[in-house]
């Protein structure tokens, strides 16, 4: 049978790595190691809906702070 995300009633955590890389976790599994909550959940699309808001800048922080350094030394 196959799954229906309309009918998807998981509350997910909207989480976030060290090099603030966004994703959704199902709130019933314990976060990853190297992730931590941003302090948002609900149902998956408002949780993606919130990361499309939020994470403008889909590049890495490393590359970010990388690229800022090159731009400051030329």
């Amino acid at each position: 049978m196959a799954s229906d995300e309309s009918e998807d009633t998981t509350i997910y955590h909207v989480v976030v790595n060290h090099e603030e890389q966004y994703s959704i976790w199902p709130e019933y599994k314990e976060i990853p190691n190297g992730w931590r909550t941003v302090g948002k959940s609900g149902l998956k699309q408002e949780c993606l809906n919130y990361i499309k808001e939020i994470w403008t800048d889909m590049r890495p922080l490393s590359l970010r702070k990388y690229m800022e350094q090159m731009a400051l030394s030329s």
